[in-house]
C-alpha cells in the first residue's frame, strides 16, 4: 500500500502536478484500489477532519495582516530602521537585510513573503552598492526563514493544531531560535564582508536614528501586541490574528493613510489564494496520513528507528536526517502533516518535550525553503534577480550551513529555545 502511494505521488510530482493535487490523487487511487464504495464516505470526512480545527483560523488572518502591512508600505520603514541600526558595519546592507527579516517576521510569519518584500527593495540596492548579485540573493533567501521561526508562524499554527501542543508555547520557542539564526547569519555576512571588502555606510546621526525609530515604532508594535496578548493569556492565537488584522487596517487606513479601500479586494484575493493552497495541502495530506495510520506505518517507522538505536541523541540525529531529506523534495506543510504524527510520539516517548520537538521539526523544515531543488524562497529570489537556480544554490550554501548549525544547537542545547517557555510557565 505504501509503495503504491509513493509511486503514484512521485509520478505525479515528476509530471509537475501541484503537491496538493498529487497528495489527493494518490489517496484517491488507494481508496479506489481498496473499495470504491468507501470513496464517497471516507475521503470527504478525512479531508474535512484535517481542516476542522479552530486554531487553523489564525492562518488566514495572519496572512491577511501581513498583506495589509506590506501594501501599506511598512516594509520600507523596517528596512530603513534596520539600515540605521547596522548599516555602518562592514557589509552593512547585508546585515540590514538580516535584521529587517527579524522585524518583518513579526508581521507575516511567512518566508516567501519576506523574500519577495525585502528582496525587491534590498537586492537592487546591494548590487548598486557593489555586492554580487548572487550573494545579495543568497542573503535575502537564507534570512527569510527567520520569518516563520520568530512568531507569528503559520507552520507553528499547523503543528500546534495537529499535535495538540500549545501554539503560544511554540511561539515562545521561536523567539530565541530566530535571534540565534540571525546572529549566526550575520557572522557569515561579516566574514564575507571582510574577505571581499564590502562597503559600509556612515553612522547615522542621532536625529536620523530618532526619526527612523519613530517611523518604525508603529509596525513594530504589531508583533508586540500579538505576542504580548498571546503569551499573557489575554487572547488566543486565533483572536490575536484577528486583532493583527484590525491593527493593520487602522494603521494603514487612518494613521499612515497608505492603504485604500480599493486595495482590499486584491488583498482578500491574495489571502484566499494563499490560504486555499495551504488548506488543500492540509486536507489531502490528512487523507494520506489516515491511510498511513490505518496501515500502521507510523509504528513500523518508529520500530525501525528504535531497532537501529534507542539512544535519544541518535534518534534525534536520525529524525533530523529524515526531515532534511524529505524537506528537499516535499512541500514543508505536507511534510509536517505527514511526518508529525509519526515522529512526534517517538520523540516524546524518548524524553523530548513536545514544545522542544515542535521547534526542532518546524525549524528543520523551514530550512528546506532555502535548499534545492524545491526551496520556495530560492525560486522567489531567482524570479527577482533572474539568476538560475544553480547559480543561487552555489551562493547560498555558506548560509545554509549556518542554518544547520542553528538546528544542531537548538536540538542538543534545549535550554536555548526553551528558555522563554520556561520563564512563561509553558514548560
Amino acid at each position: 500500500m505504501l509503495l503504491f502511494i509513493g509511486i503514484v505521488f512521485l509520478g505525479l510530482l515528476m509530471l509537475g502536478t501541484p503537491i496538493g493535487f498529487a497528495l489527493g490523487i494518490a489517496a484517491l487511487a488507494v481508496f479506489v484500489k481498496m473499495d470504491v464504495s468507501v470513496l464517497f464516505n471516507m475521503v470527504p470526512q478525512r479531508f474535512f477532519a484535517g481542516l476542522d480545527m479552530f486554531t487553523l483560523m489564525a492562518m488566514p488572518f495572519f496572512i491577511l495582516a501581513g498583506e495589509m502591512m506590506n501594501k501599506a508600505g511598512i516594509t520600507h520603514r523596517l528596512v530603513q530602521f534596520a539600515n540605521v541600526l547596522v548599516g555602518h558595519l562592514r557589509g552593512g546592507l547585508a546585515h540590514a537585510n538580516i535584521v529587517a527579516s527579524v522585524f518583518f517576521a513579526g508581521l507575516t510569519g511567512a518566508a516567501v513573503s519576506d523574500t519577495a518584500a525585502i528582496g525587491t527593495m534590498l537586492i537592487p540596492a546591494m548590487v548598486e552598492d557593489g555586492y554580487e548579485l548572487d550573494y545579495s540573493a543568497a542573503v535575502t533567501a537564507s534570512s527569510s526563514i527567520i520569518g516563520p521561526t520568530i512568531p507569528p508562524s503559520n507552520m507553528m499554527v499547523i503543528y500546534g493544531s495537529m499535535m495538540n501542543v500549545s501554539i503560544a508555547g511554540l511561539f515562545a520557542t521561536g523567539i530565541l531560535t530566530g535571534l540565534l539564526l540571525a546572529f549566526l547569519l550575520m557572522i557569515m555576512a561579516a566574514y564575507f564582508a571582510a574577505k571581499r571588502n564590502y562597503p559600509k555606510k556612515p553612522r547615522s546621526s542621532l536625529r536620523g536614528v530618532i526619526r527612523s525609530t519613530r517611523e518604525a515604532i508603529i509596525p513594530l508594535l504589531m508583533p508586540i501586541i500579538i505576542l504580548g496578548g498571546i503569551l499573557t493569556g489575554i487572547f488566543t492565537p486565533t483572536e490575536a490574528a484577528a486583532v493583527a488584522v484590525g491593527y493593520a487596517a487602522v494603521i494603514g487606513l487612518f494613521v499612515l493613510k497608505t492603504l485604500k479601500l480599493k486595495d482590499f479586494p486584491e488583498l482578500f484575493y491574495k489571502t484566499a489564494m494563499t490560504t486555499g493552497v495551504v488548506f488543500l495541502i492540509i486536507g489531502t495530506a490528512n487523507i494520506c496520513g489516515w491511510i498511513l495510520a490505518s496501515e500502521k506505518i507510523p509504528e513500523a517507522v518508529a520500530a525501525a528507528m528504535v531497532s537501529i538505536s534507542d539512544d535519544k541523541t541518535i534518534l534525534l540525529l536520525m529524525i533530523l536526517l529524515l526531515m532534511g531529506i524529505v524537506g528537499c523534495f516535499m512541500d514543508i506543510a505536507a511534510a509536517l502533516i505527514i511526518l508529525g504524527p509519526i515522529l512526534h510520539p517517538l520523540a516524546v516517548s524518548h524524553g523530548v518535550h513536545p514544545l522542544h520537538f515542535g521547534i526542532i521539526m518546524v525549524f528543520s523544515l523551514n530550512i528546506a525553503l532555502t535548499t534545492p531543488p524545491v526551496g520556495a524562497c530560492l525560486f522567489v529570489a531567482c524570479g527577482i534577480t533572474k539568476l538560475s537556480l544553480e547559480q543561487l544554490s552555489k551562493a547560498i550554501w555558506p548560509f545554509i550551513i549556518m542554518e544547520f548549525i542553528t538546528l544542531i544547537i537548538i536540538t542538543f542545547v534545549p535550554d536555548i529555545p526553551m528558555a522563554i517557555p520556561k520563564l512563561l510557565g509553558y514548560y
